[in-house]
């Protein structure tokens, strides 16, 4: 329809000509009131994004000569943040001279892997950044539904 005649169309109606598509040949356009139309697709954001689920990374830091106590505690807290949904980004630092032994390091966070195993997966390989070692785990869906339900 030729722009002059839905011109005339929409606002006999009392609606607005809308642009729906630009990029199109011919270019595509509504009649409809823009207003109601701003309303609808605002609204329809608003709860898309209510429905997104945000995903947060907790840091639990640990040493390569972390006492046993200590490890089991920074296991819970991450047992706990992956129940909850959250990833899980697990770092050992090392001080001085303990870069000499970056295998101990590699140790402690395979332990670590290895205890929160049923919680959370590795998304990747242990990597060194400098003086420190981390690796990211993310949570395993059905773990979160088994302990809170």
């Amino acid at each position: 329809m030729p722009l002059a005649d839905a011109k005339e169309y929409a606002y006999s109606r009392d609606l607005d000509l809308v642009l729906m598509a630009a990029n199109a040949t011919p270019p595509v356009c509504r009649a409809m009131d823009y207003g109601k139309f701003r309303f609808e697709r605002d609204k329809k954001e608003k709860e898309a994004r209510k429905k997104q689920q945000v995903v947060k990374v907790k840091e639990v830091q640990l040493s390569c000569r972390i006492d046993v106590h200590d490890f089991e505690t920074r296991v819970n807290h991450a047992k706990r943040f992956l129940s909850d949904g959250d990833k899980v980004k697990a770092v050992v630092r090392f001080r001085g001279r303990e870069m000499t032994h970056m295998e101990l390091g590699k140790e402690v966070i395979q332990k670590f892997q290895e205890a929160c195993a049923e919680y959370g997966v590795a998304e990747k390989g242990a990597v060194t950044e400098g003086r420190y070692m981390s690796i990211v785990l993310s949570p395993i869906k059905n773990a979160g539904a088994k302990n809170n339900g």
